[in-house]
């Protein structure tokens, strides 16, 4: 097992295969901080498979891959397929903003996928427009009835709160959602970059406590490697999960490490601790051994907990150059 310092295992990794996307949300990438790795620094699918192989044979057991936006990667289901046939790996997952879902629902889920989270925001065609930057949320809502009829395991909504957003388009998600099958999550704003800081956090505790109240929500586990904490209606027909990184960390039951698609390895959200692994990933002559030994070094320096509430001007990097 991978076991850090702090005596936590890490059985989970994220997994950025671009830090390209096609919306520019206020809160990540709006148009003012676009900018791209070369793709020449990306790496390769032989060595992402390489370095996941690595990570199976050190214990970690759910792969979830990520970007920018990963459907905009050209040939993907390939690499899905590859990422799936790797011994150990249990669980494979998939975060998209959904424009362009219902083209590649079929064939992610025949390559290897089995839940997908998809970022949405709002039910407004305006606001959506306003927040992603793009006019588009026809598309995103054609690639979820795609997705929704061809019975992935878990299919989740995640919307970020924002200082601005409200418990009526809340109301309207939550329909859209009950409706659907779909697993709801609400997740607070990271101070990420200077967008996300400009923009600012808004708790959810509030929210939580109005929605156990109105719906008569109870505890709930649902499957998954994440830190959501989840409640259902009492027929549980109906699930919601909170993802509350400012207003009540889960640092300490951390079990997660990104790779950015040039082969960052990123210990912590909230911290600039990062450990380069493409050099290995790169010259045919490293062995398996060799890459897992430099993870091992890695994983035993991951910060205890993030500095989001202390110092929220820290981390300047963006969420997309980070890898969901």
């Amino acid at each position: 097992m991978l076991v850090d310092r702090h005596n936590r295992v890490v059985d989970y990794l994220r997994l950025s295969v671009t830090d390209r996307c096609d919306l520019r949300c206020s809160y990540c990438m709006p148009e003012s901080s676009a900018c791209y790795s070369a793709a020449g620094d990306w790496l390769s699918f032989d060595e992402i498979v390489r370095m996941a192989e690595a990570f199976a044979r050190l214990g970690v057991r759910r792969i979830r891959v990520t970007g920018g936006e990963p459907l905009t990667r050209a040939r993907l289901p390939e690499l899905i397929g590859r990422l799936h046939a790797i011994d150990g790996i249990d669980d494979l997952s998939l975060s998209t903003n959904g424009t362009r879902l219902a083209a590649q629902a079929a064939e992610l889920k025949r390559a290897g996928v089995a839940r997908l989270n998809v970022s949405l925001d709002t039910l407004d065609r305006r606001e959506f427009a306003r927040i992603t930057g793009r006019d588009c949320l026809d598309d995103v809502l054609a690639g979820l009835d795609a997705a929704a009829a061809l019975d992935f395991r878990l299919i989740k909504i995640n919307q970020v709160w924002l200082p601005d957003s409200s418990l009526a388009e809340l109301d309207r998600m939550i329909d859209y959602c009950r409706q659907r099958g779909f697993i709801l999550r609400l997740i607070e704003n990271m101070p990420m970059g200077t967008a996300a800081q400009a923009i600012g956090s808004r708790s959810l505790q509030s929210v939580i406590h109005t929605l156990q109240a109105r719906h008569g929500l109870i505890d709930h586990v649902l499957p998954g490697g994440g830190p959501a904490r989840y409640l259902c209606s009492p027929d549980r027909q109906f699930s919601i999960g909170f993802i509350t990184p400012i207003s009540q960390h889960f640092c300490d039951r951390c079990n997660r490490v990104r790779v950015t698609t040039a082969g960052q390895l990123q210990l912590c959200l909230g911290q600039e601790n990062q450990v380069d692994l493409r050099p290995l990933l790169r010259d045919p002559n490293t062995s398996l051994g060799a890459i897992e030994a430099l993870i091992r070094d890695a994983i035993d320096r991951k910060p205890l907990q993030h500095d989001f509430t202390s110092a929220p001007h820290k981390v300047v990097r963006l969420m997309s150059a980070t890898g969901g």
